[in-house]
């Protein structure tokens, strides 16, 4: 019986392993039937173009002659390539590393509020706008002019709360009448005066929508005499609305110019100094006798404050750089918060119990423990930020769009804004390329490690 059975149940054997092969065959061809729509894509999308490049990178800018090196020669000689390797450097070193910071600080204080889920849409909502709109909107939000640049409103607004604003920045001396402009910007009368005298201050260049409120006539200020050893004044906007009126005279349509800064001077000293009534009157009583003339400071027509140039050449980059934290702080935020919800609650419980605070905790524990998200998330970013091209191109005004440029922006404008040498280019776009593969691979390294 034995026997039987050993010549019923082997022969088989044979055909079930030839079954399970022909299935892997037919498992492989079936796979290979998906994947090749991706790999043809692929190939033509990016394999495709990338060895184009490298061939198109040996080739002048007409692509007909050969020109071995040069242009990798030449790209490392022209000072454009050079500043936009240098600000590329700069994107690389501080966009990424304070992303990921931001990013670890929000995540670890959004677990302590109640509105978690808001907070984190609130601050993930950038993502969901292009980078085209988020250039526009950074664009107008940079604009120096504080009427329509948010932040040079706000910056001029707390500039004016602490250091207020020149009285008339218009307004000027007709020449001829009693005052002359220095070079410092102040005016100063031609003639001296006493106490007992009365002096009038006349000026132009004030819109009469440009007055303050309080404003009033100048006229009956100008009647009054001065007192024994007062030397009296009025400073008044000479000009008479509809026209008529004497040039150098307080005519009763005329108004005064309150809050202007007056002083006395005597042999080049400063002896007293006051401000104007609303009626443009002011008055020095505490004077020594003696001649004096009257100064008007450069503060009473210093032009306003226009806030921070954030678009010129100095702060170009870093203006880029804060639009592209806007962005991307919500990224960094969720994956790091994946992270820490992961993290195994009982050290953090275990820590507190030995009377760690929240910075030891922090600091000792949840990012030594998040330190593989953590490099996860700066390389991704690293990988990003060196192929940012659009806030740069968008953002950046043309004059100092040199100062601002990347090797990204910098291999379109060689290749298609103007310089049309698509062999340069080609040449930038390999360099790109070779500083994103290290990225690249580190980063697969670290998928590959993780899911083993």
């Amino acid at each position: 019986m034995t026997a039987t059975l050993v010549k019923e149940t082997g022969p088989p054997a044979a055909p079930t392993a030839d079954r399970r092969r022909r299935a892997r065959r037919r498992g492989r061809l079936v796979a290979a039937l998906f994947v090749l729509p991706a790999l043809l894509l692929l190939g033509a999308l990016v394999v495709y173009p990338v060895l184009f490049s490298v061939g198109r990178s040996f080739f002048d800018a007409s692509g007909d002659r050969f020109v071995g090196g040069d242009n990798y020669t030449e790209m490392f000689r022209d000072p454009a390539t050079l500043k936009a390797v240098r600000n590329s450097v700069i994107w690389v070193v501080v966009a990424p590393a304070l992303l990921t910071g931001l990013g670890l600080i929000l995540a670890v204080l959004v677990e302590k509020i109640r509105w978690a889920t808001a907070f984190k849409l609130l601050l993930f909502m950038p993502m969901a706008v292009s980078f085209l709109a988020a250039g526009i909107i950074f664009r107008l939000a940079y604009d120096e002019d504080p009427d329509k640049g948010v932040l040079n409103a706000a910056v001029v607004g707390v500039h004016d709360a602490f250091a207020g604003t020149s009285s008339y920045p218009t307004a000027h001396a007709r020449e001829g009448q009693g005052l002359t402009k220095a070079k410092d910007g102040s005016y100063r009368t031609t003639a001296t005066a006493s106490p007992g005298d009365t002096v009038g201050l006349g000026l132009v260049g004030v819109l009469a929508k440009d007055l303050p409120k309080d404003a009033a006539p100048a006229h009956p200020a100008a009647g009054r005499k001065a007192a024994a050893g007062e030397l009296r004044g009025v400073a008044y906007l000479d000009f008479t609305p509809g026209g008529g009126g004497s040039q150098g005279a307080v005519d009763k349509a005329e108004s005064g110019l309150p809050g202007l800064t007056v002083e006395a001077v005597r042999d080049g000293e400063k002896a007293g100094s006051t401000t104007t009534a609303s009626d443009g009157s002011f008055r020095f009583g505490d004077l020594a006798p003696g001649d004096y003339t009257l100064r008007l400071p450069a503060s009473n027509f210093a032009p306003p404050y226009d806030g921070v140039s954030w678009l010129g050449p100095a702060l170009v980059t870093p203006a880029i750089i804060g639009a592209y934290l806007w962005i991307w702080t919500g990224f960094s935020m969720v994956l790091i918060g994946a992270g820490l919800s992961a993290l195994p609650r009982d050290s953090l419980e275990a820590a507190r119990m030995d009377g760690a605070n929240e910075w030891q905790i922090f600091r000792r524990i949840t990012v030594p423990l998040l330190a593989p998200v953590l490099t996860v998330v700066f390389v991704t970013l690293v990988i990003n930020v060196m192929k940012v091209f659009d806030l740069v191109y968008i953002i950046a005004p043309g004059p100092v769009q040199q100062d601002a440029t990347v090797l990204a922006t910098q291999m379109w404008l060689v290749s298609f804004g103007g310089g049309n040498n698509q062999g340069l280019g080609s040449a930038l776009g390999v360099l790109l390329l070779a500083m994103v593969v290290p990225a690249m691979v580190f980063n697969v390294r670290r998928f590959r490690r993780s899911q083993r």
